[in-house]
């Protein structure tokens, strides 16, 4: 038979049942988008969290001192560990590994300006902070060396600090009264979608000064074991991510030098390694994935079920016809032919279908504006891959085995059928 005649006569036999048909076209359909579509927003939470974790910092490491767990050096375990400027210098000059170094100091203290007043916390560091910390400047301009060598009376609204205290007004260059001092605002930073933070909060609700001028401005309260120069914390930033467990014990080791405790000591330093959260995130959201996607393809699978069953109840419904072509000289593999190419078109035009729908809604979803914590899905070729290929083995599987039974059928018992 003739392959354009064999496609109208396929056609027509869907078309008599054509609800039955549209059913199981619809089952493909919604699997190929369930792939398309789960795995996009696995990888989207993974692309989404990425990014939120670099809004913390890019490559870095929080160091917070801690209290010693052993006796080393002639003194005695569970002394405080006090972190000072001089270990930041001293990280700056003498560790090879470390690209990048800032102390940091947080004071919460009340801020004036002509329109509001509030008591947010301000941190106090030094120039680079800005770069490994991904701060930008949304009006204004970023905190210089000279700023910090001269301890100039300069600051840096977060997003939400400019709202409070500016109102929809001028900022830059407006003088703003910080405990009693005239500091300058020079900038505001760029609203930044973090879900994450240490110390003080968000870097929306912060402000920002030089190191100098708050250590100068702001020392700390004079009391038992309170530090001249001490810290809130210490920011570095490895030479590379691949170095980093090897930067972060050089470190370990000149800290450990200069307060005379084991360089083994796990407890004298708290450190908030980033790098190893965002290898665990992407390993979570990674499992994430799979799981999303081994859902996806059992829903397609599924679907092919269906169209086994679809070819299944047509040979049935249809032995009376399959005998009468039989006995009119049709041979078993034109039968055979006609149900795969049935089978063929069901699959193959859903397939499409939910081709097109799943990439559309991903490419849909990034115009809607999201919630934050749902992210825009990801068109992933590997799922669009792994669609077609359970797609073509579902067509394969589901006609042939219903085609082959149509095409063992005797034509005498056909015609006795009623």
């Amino acid at each position: 038979m003739p392959i354009h005649e064999l496609l109208i006569q396929t056609l027509s036999a869907l078309w008599e049942t054509k609800l039955r048909s549209f059913l199981t076209m619809f089952g493909i359909v919604w699997g190929i988008t369930s792939v398309i579509l789960l795995v996009g927003l696995g990888i989207g939470f993974s692309v989404d969290q990425r990014e939120h974790l670099r809004t913390i910092g890019t490559d870095i490491a929080i160091i917070f001192g801690g209290k010693t767990g052993a006796q080393a050096g002639g003194y005695a375990a569970g002394r405080d560990i006090r972190l000072t400027v001089d270990d930041a210098t001293a990280i700056q000059e003498r560790a090879s590994l470390i690209k990048t170094v800032s102390p940091e100091v947080i004071r919460t203290v009340s801020e004036v300006s002509e329109w509001n007043a509030s008591s947010r916390p301000v941190r106090g560091v030094w120039p680079q902070y800005q770069q490994f910390r991904s701060l930008t400047a949304d009006q204004g301009r970023m905190m210089t060396q000279e700023d910090e060598d001269n301890a100039e009376r300069v600051i840096i609204l977060g997003a939400e600090s400019n709202r409070q205290l500016f109102p929809g007004k001028p900022v830059i260059g407006q003088p703003l009264m910080v405990a009693g001092y005239r500091y300058t605002v020079i900038g505001v930073l760029q609203n930044k979608k973090q879900n994450g933070s240490y110390g003080s909060g968000p870097d929306n609700t912060q402000l920002f000064v030089p190191y100098s001028s708050l250590a100068r401005d702001f020392p700390p309260p004079d009391g038992p074991g309170v530090v001249r120069g001490s810290l809130h914390d210490i920011v570095v930033q490895p030479v590379s991510p691949d170095l980093h467990e090897k930067a972060l014990v050089q470190v370990q080791h000149i800290l450990a030098e200069r307060h005379h405790y084991d360089a083994d000591d796990k407890e004298a330093l708290w450190i908030w390694d980033t790098l190893d959260g965002a290898k665990f995130t992407e390993r979570i959201f990674g499992v994430m994935t799979l799981f999303f996607g081994a859902v996806a393809v059992l829903t397609l699978a599924l679907g092919g079920i269906g169209v086994m069953n679809i070819m299944l109840v047509a040979v049935t419904e249809r032995t009376r016809e399959i005998g009468v072509r039989k006995a009119l000289g049709a041979t078993a593999r034109d039968i055979r032919r006609q149900f795969l190419v049935e089978s063929a078109i069901i699959t193959l035009v859903s397939g499409i279908a939910g081709l097109v729908l799943g990439i559309g809604t991903c490419l849909a979803m990034r115009f809607i504006p999201l919630p934050d914590f749902v992210p825009h899905p990801v068109i992933s070729p590997v799922a669009i891959i792994a669609s077609l290929s359970t797609l073509t083995l579902i067509t394969l599987l589901a006609g042939t085995y219903p085609a082959l039974r149509a095409a063992k059928l005797s034509p005498i018992e056909c015609l006795r059928t009623e």
